[in-house]
């Protein structure tokens, strides 16, 4: 029976991937890792886009124009796919536009004048610490820094500060600086044949400087602080620009152009580059440490113990002395009564295996490329469309499990894992999503992408979990290795370590031990705006993990049956499963040591949704862990002789 049930799962995994595979054939083609170069020739346009503005402090983004920056004639929004719009993206067209290989001193880009109401919009950007992105040729702008342990090296910093705080000397009085002029640096890698060049780099130096100029402001008018005429660039040295109400900034930038080694394919490796790869190797040889502990313990029941066990109870002459046996041999006619709440237990099944198809598809797209930082929204609109398309897998795993528990009512065991765990998660991000639209934030899901989010759970997930369940209820019913009582026998009274909520905490510790690593890493890309790429890495965690939680269940099932307790289902569900208890424990560590949040909201913001990722985290490994268990105990049983 289990091994038909993960048959059964297997196929129609390879199923999905197969389609998935033959559509990514039949589309358009494109190049790893996401687009298509483009070539430009010696005076074409470049047209510098815009992006959200950013802050690690309040994790709220805001449009560019959402602050009176300067901005062309016409604002126009670029498409933008669902991930991109989830995440807060907003592209737009901006006034910063040059000419390729053409450099350029100083060009003016505006005056502006604050009033008090611009003037506190801009201290308040500069008090959270907000960045400004910016995009050119679908490369990400960054601020270049030399690492202050390693000269040699640099890391590159997401977008540009708003701004500074500060204090003129000799004055205790703290002031509030603009960055308003830009030195933009492009490298480019030149083709000598075609003499067309390819954009392989986009970086900024911001500087706040108090222009100056002469005589009444006009288009023709020069500033005396950045003149090209006269070869004075900004350097730094200059008196900075302050905000204040009715104080005059003028906004200008410099472009330079770098030609680079660097070839258009590798040109995201510098944005890309590890320098704590060997963090990640060592995440991976304690996870294995874990792996080789947990496998030795299970090798030794296996080969040992049960095999003993087996042999000696099949040699037993008469059912006197099989009475008077202990340990798990005695529960075989209890072992497979269903367990109280076994529907619930159904939909958490269908639903773990719906989470887990879609992670397990995720990877290996991510693994191989499709899913790279330069393709942005890409991994996040990959996961929405699989979670729905696995439906098929969870409402098929949850019918087949109902099933086996003697129902017969699947459609609304279908419905349950269509809408439980969605439902759930729609509710919480709702009520997130009021509270970013309260803050006029840009991260806000607009109502035709809530309409979309809608359609992908109602007009494709449903039906597909219906669709499985449908294939789940017409598949024949194996029969139990042995046979249940009528009557349950009663269960003694078990050891103090043997508790239920006692065994199930100290399940949970060692699959969180095996990932809890590179958790450090996932949580550091989302929180704090940082590509996370290493999904190699990522990968072979996960597969650590799904060994982990297989085995942690499976030693704590067996030492669960020697006890004679033959409660062992959701017992199994949720040992594995408690791991996600220790992930949200971890969670609020790293909020109270590693992040700068102060704002009430942006807090609720993060624990709503740590509160999200640990739910999906306990339904997976929950999963994981009950068909471990469920094989586990097949196996055994069905190697017993009973008369």
């Amino acid at each position: 029976m289990a091994k038909g049930l993960f048959a059964s799962h297997i196929w129609l995994w390879i199923s999905v991937f197969f389609l998935l595979i033959v559509n990514v054939k039949h589309g358009t083609c494109f190049y790893l890792p996401g687009v298509a170069p483009e070539d430009f020739h010696k005076g074409d346009l470049l047209m510098v886009k815009v992006n959200k503005l950013t802050s690690t402090k309040t994790q709220l983004p805001y449009s560019y124009y959402s602050l009176p920056y300067c901005h062309p004639e016409h604002i126009v929004d670029s498409a933008e796919n669902l991930g991109e719009v989830l995440r807060g993206d907003r592209i737009e067209n901006s006034p910063y536009m040059f000419k390729m290989r053409e450099p350029q001193m100083c060009n003016v880009v505006c005056r502006l004048t604050l009033n008090a109401k611009t003037a506190k919009e801009f201290k308040e950007k500069i008090d959270d610490e907000y960045r400004v992105n910016m995009i050119l040729d679908n490369l990400p702008l960054v601020v270049p820094l030399r690492r202050p342990d390693r000269e040699s090296s640099l890391v590159y910093l997401h977008g540009f500060l708003v701004g500074l705080k500060g204090q003129y000397a000799g004055n205790k009085e703290e002031k509030h600086f603009i960055h308003n002029h830009l030195t933009f640096v492009v490298k480019y890698h030149r083709d000598p044949v075609t003499e067309t060049s390819r954009i392989v780099g986009f970086e900024v130096k911001p500087f706040s400087v108090r222009h100056e100029y002469e005589g009444e402001w006009d288009k023709t008018t020069r500033l005396t602080t950045c003149d090209p005429h006269a070869r004075k660039i900004v350097s730094g040295s200059e008196s900075p620009q302050e905000v204040e109400d009715k104080k005059e900034i003028i906004f200008t930038y410099d472009i330079e152009f770098q030609e680079s080694d660097v070839k258009w394919a590798s040109r995201w490796d510098s944005y890309l580059l590890m320098a704590d790869d060997q963090i990640h190797w060592f995440s991976i040889v304690n996870s294995l440490m874990i792996v080789l502990f947990l496998s030795g313990m299970v090798a030794m029941i296996m080969l040992r113990t049960l095999y003993r066990d087996i042999s000696k109870y099949n040699q037993l002459e008469t059912q006197e002395e099989a009475q008077e046996e202990t340990g798990w041999k005695l529960v075989h006619g209890d072992v497979f009564r269903p367990p109280s709440n076994s529907d619930l237990l159904c939909v958490y099944v269908g639903t773990g295996i719906q989470f887990f198809g879609m992670i397990l598809v995720t990877m290996i797209f991510a693994a191989l490329g499709f899913l790279s930082p330069s393709n942005r929204g890409g991994l996040m609109t990959a996961m929405l469309l699989l979670w729905a398309l696995m439906g098929l897998s969870g409402g098929y795993s949850s019918v087949c499990l109902y099933k086996r528990f003697k129902g017969t009512e699947w459609k609304r065991i279908a419905l349950k894992t269509a809408v439980m765990f969605p439902a759930v998660a729609f509710a919480i991000f709702f009520v997130l999503n009021a509270l970013i639209w309260g803050q006029k934030s840009s991260g806000a899901v607009p109502f035709g992408t809530m309409f979309a989010l809608v359609f992908l759970w109602f007009g494709i997930s449903v039906p597909l979990v219906f669709l499985g369940g449908y294939m789940g209820s017409k598949k024949p019913v194996g029969e139990d290795p042995v046979k249940t009582n009528k009557i349950a026998r009663q269960i003694p009274e078990q050891a103090w370590y043997m508790n239920s909520v006692f065994s199930i905490l100290i399940g949970g510790i060692l699959p969180f031990g095996a990932v809890f690593i590179e958790l450090f890493f996932i949580l550091t890309s989302i929180w704090l705006h940082q590509f996370y790429y290493i999904f190699g890495f990522l990968f072979i965690v996960f597969l650590i993990l799904i060994v982990t939680c297989a085995e942690i269940s499976i030693v704590l099932c067996y030492f669960q049956l020697c006890s004679e307790d033959y409660l062992w289902w959701w017992r199994s569900y949720l040992t594995s499963g408690s791991s996600a208890f220790y992930l949200f424990l971890y969670a609020a560590f790293y909020f109270f040591t590693k992040l700068e949040i102060t704002k009430p909201i942006s807090g609720v913001l993060y624990f709503g949704y740590m509160v999200l990722l640990s739910y999906g985290f306990f339904v997976v490994t929950g999963t994981i862990g009950f068909y471990a268990c469920f094989w586990f105990t097949t196996l055994i049983y069905s190697s017993v002789k009973i008369d």
